[in-house]
């Protein structure tokens, strides 16, 4: 089968969009544990059908992801507040500890935003459990939890280098290299069904 650049740019807009409609549905931040599911299900629909989900599957997935994924982003939320009031704390040296309770600090925020970007990819393809079953599987092979905070940490800085209106296009491709870097990192087992 011969290279076609068009089905390229064809995925990066529909990712640019899904990262945009994502953030947009993310915004009352109750909302955003089922939009992220809603779009590692359509990202999973892609990966393993070749296909996005109609308009139709998308809100049945968003529907039935609402009321699972309600504590989702306030939790993630004030985790993220609480760590970055540590490291201002430490840097400082308002906190003792200094460099080595940084470095704690530190290792374990990105320990927690690899587990937290393997939940992600497994509520795509689930509407409960993924959560457990991403503790399970970040314990079991935790070099995917390392690989899924590195993704992170890359659509983190690039964040910082975009223009600010460009930063919601990052999503969709954030989610897409979180389900490329499962698929690769963890076993067929571990990732569970894969249609």
């Amino acid at each position: 089968m011969s290279y076609d650049w068009r089905n390229s740019l064809r995925l990066a807009a529909d990712l640019a969009l899904l990262g945009i409609v994502v953030t947009l549905l993310s915004l009352p931040l109750v909302t955003a544990g089922a939009a992220v599911a809603t779009g590692s299900t359509a990202i999973h629909s892609v990966t393993t059908k070749g296909r996005w989900p109609s308009f139709a599957d998308c809100w049945q997935a968003f529907r039935a992801r609402l009321v699972p994924g309600l504590v989702a982003g306030p939790a993630v939320a004030v985790a993220v507040v609480l760590i970055v009031l540590d490291v201002a704390g430490l840097r400082r040296g308002a906190v003792p500890g200094g460099g080595p309770a940084l470095a704690a600090v530190l290792t374990a925020a990105a320990l927690a935003a690899g587990y937290a970007g393997l939940v992600a990819v497994l509520a795509g393809d689930r509407e409960r459990g993924a959560a457990r079953e991403a503790l399970t599987l970040a314990l079991s092979q935790p070099l995917a939890a390392v690989a899924s905070a590195a993704v992170l940490a890359v659509a983190a800085l690039l964040a910082t280098l975009v223009h600010p209106a460009l930063v919601p296009v990052l999503a969709g491709f954030a989610l897409f290299a979180l389900h490329a870097v499962a698929r690769r990192m963890v076993s067929p087992a571990g990732l569970g069904s894969e249609g």
